[in-house]
């Protein structure tokens, strides 16, 4: 934990919790802190486990574990503890208030948690000021009965693909802490990985849940716009969505059951879904119609990367799907891109006065270069890759990529040292290829746990489908998951 985070003090004795009338811990099982959502809300149901119990083990293993990680700026143990009590309270009752209550969940620092300041990574917002708004998602899980164990960790104003800033340092990875643990919801998919709770919520503007999701080996949805409201606007527009990070496919649609639906505050929310995720994922793969683009006509891949994702797409092929090596068509829309997020970023922090990352002030200063003219052409260069992306869908149910062209990196540098000495690769945009076209075009994509290179980073599977087939995605991800074992590889504590 850095100065700047807020920690409250466990009560009781976290070394031993107390079990409660009527349950008990299922030994074999390992820690209540290393067990998914789903087992965890089963073990509630056949009252083997208590929430009190699960939030007491995810505690520990926050106060054992992050120190050299740094995945929370805040951690809350006294609202956790009780929240977990009114949670066992509703379990034994029988009246559950939804499939997440009493699931220990990390929040995002971008996102508002009524009673924590939300300071996003800077220093030049104030914590001394009422906190009483819930965001749209945080709201949907505190009605869910979901218990807050704290906030992670995020760039200033979550605007890169890295996870460090001014306020909070460095979050690193927890498979090698001298490596980057992505962003820029770093904090929530290392805290994830690392069993300090199973779901983290997060957000994506260019690939913010699916580039951590992929350095660290968990999964990062980012929903079809829309799906997931948020409040207050981003000042990245309508390219950043909110969605989860968890260790399966099945937390992450348990997850999305609870936090889909309109919210009053968000003018662009989507109608609630007409189906329960949870319930649709076992539908088999044959005569699914899958792109296999390697490198989407002009990335450029790690070999290591590039053979673990042919594998996992030889997986896909084993299961029914009818994959086809092409790619989408698109020229690199990384112009379009930058145009956007700088401007974005540019706005954001126009009355910020104290010490900023660097690398943001550069990029506010490039934001500041664009006319009106320039974010119009930017703007019209998204919706023709939107309308291209729609018609080669009609093609092919799914396309798949390498979620990143390369495994984590030095923690202490902003791109991979051999970009370095490209004056044109100077920020985050020119590392995440296969992540930002598709918040352009606003589109589901999930990254998978598909391996690990010879230096035991993980790599990631990216799976995106045309808008509104989340369901697709997510069933895809959950066959693929199913015939693997990476997703069940978890880094070592001392």
């Amino acid at each position: 934990m850095t100065d700047d985070c807020r920690q409250s003090t466990i009560c009781g004795n976290a070394a031993e919790p107390q079990l409660r009338k009527g349950i008990s811990v299922t030994a074999q099982q390992g820690e209540p802190a290393d067990w998914t959502a789903t087992e965890l809300v089963a073990a509630y149901r056949r009252r083997e486990l208590s929430p009190v119990d699960a939030t007491q083990s995810v505690l520990d293993r926050i106060d054992s574990a992050d120190g050299p990680i740094n995945a929370f700026c805040l951690t809350d143990p006294t609202e956790a503890l009780a929240a977990a009590k009114a949670s066992e309270s509703r379990w034994r009752a029988g009246a559950p208030l939804s499939a997440l209550d009493g699931v220990p969940t990390s929040i995002k620092g971008l996102l508002l948690t009524r009673g924590w300041p939300n300071l996003r990574g800077s220093k030049s917002i104030d914590p001394n000021q009422e906190w009483s708004i819930d965001s749209p998602v945080v709201a949907r899980l505190r009605e869910g009965g979901a218990v807050f164990v704290g906030q992670t960790t995020t760039p200033e104003i979550g605007w890169k693909g890295v996870t460090d800033s001014p306020r909070t340092g460095i979050t690193r990875n927890p498979w090698d802490t001298s490596k980057h643990a992505g962003g820029s919801s770093g904090g929530a998919s290392a805290a994830v990985v690392s069993g300090m709770g199973p779901i983290g919520i997060g957000t994506d503007g260019g690939g913010s849940v699916r580039i951590p999701g992929s350095f660290c080996g968990v999964v990062g949805f980012k929903p079809t716009y829309g799906t997931v409201p948020n409040y207050p606007p981003s000042p990245f527009g309508t390219l950043a969505h909110v969605g989860p990070l968890t260790r399966t496919v099945e937390d992450t649609a348990l997850t999305l059951d609870v936090i889909t639906g309109p919210d009053s505050r968000d003018w662009s929310a989507l109608a609630t879904p007409n189906v329960r995720f949870s319930d649709e994922l076992d539908t088999p793969l044959t005569g699914l119609r899958i792109a296999y683009s390697p490198d989407l006509g002009f990335a450029s891949v790690d070999p290591e990367v590039a053979e673990l994702v042919r594998n996992a797409v030889d997986i896909l092929k084993s299961l029914g799907a009818q994959v086809e090596q092409t790619d989408p068509g698109f020229d690199d829309p990384v112009w379009a891109f930058e145009c956007l997020w700088f401007s974005g970023a540019a706005k954001a922090t126009e009355h910020f006065t104290a010490e900023m990352d660097p690398d943001l002030v550069k990029a506010t200063e490039q934001g500041l270069t664009y006319s009106a003219q320039d974010y119009l052409e930017a703007t019209a260069r998204r919706m023709s890759l939107g309308v291209q992306m729609g018609a080669f869908h009609e093609t092919y149910d799914l396309l798949v990529t390498p979620t990143m062209p390369i495994a984590a990196f030095d923690a202490t540098v902003q791109v991979p040292q051999d970009r370095a000495a490209d004056a044109a690769q100077q920020f985050w945009p020119s590392w995440t290829p296969f992540t930002y076209p598709f918040n352009l075009t606003q589109q589901p994509a999930i990254s998978v746990p598909c391996g690990f290179t010879s230096a035991g980073l993980p790599v990631g599977l990216q799976i995106v489908g045309p808008r509104h087939a989340d369901v697709r995605v997510l069933n895809a991800a959950k066959r693929y998951q199913d015939a693997t074992q990476w997703w069940r590889s978890r880094p070592t504590f001392p």
